[in-house]
């Protein structure tokens, strides 16, 4: 039996991705994305934040380049790859990286700038998660 390397977060993008072409005209973006969690230690909440580094290849990179923006709140799902380099001193260094095999951008209709929002419309909840269907114009996601 093979094993499972199956990662899923929801958080918020710590930056804007930074997108590279390389050579054959292959898209790579990657971004931090931080996920937080709280908890009560003697008596007072506190919030620790999880920064995870993640990579986007090809067709979802040049999506993510169009649509993800610093601060904006992702569904990811991916893998997770370890791989190695050598920095300016020849040191050997280590990187773990969440590989994107998918994404979905949530939140309420009103964050995102470019769907139309009618004056007169009244959300369904305070947490009305946007529905594919209801984005005008022909998202490729």
């Amino acid at each position: 039996m093979s094993g499972i390397n199956k990662v899923i977060l929801v958080g918020h993008l710590g930056k804007d991705p930074e997108v590279r072409h390389l050579d054959g005209g292959v898209t790579v973006a990657s971004f931090p994305l931080a996920t937080s969690e709280t908890y009560n230690k003697d008596g007072k909440r506190v919030e620790q934040t999880e920064w995870h580094n993640i990579v986007l290849w090809r067709g979802l990179a040049e999506v993510a380049s169009k649509y993800l923006q610093k601060g904006k709140l992702v569904y990811i799902e991916g893998k997770l790859r370890t791989r190695s380099f050598e920095d300016r001193e020849k040191v050997k260094k280590y990187v773990t990286e969440v590989v994107a095999e998918n994404f979905t951008i949530l939140g309420r209709k009103s964050d995102f700038e470019n769907t139309p929002v009618h004056s007169n419309a009244t959300p369904k909840s305070e947490n009305e998660y946007l529905d594919a269907e209801e984005v005008s114009g022909d998202l490729p996601f």
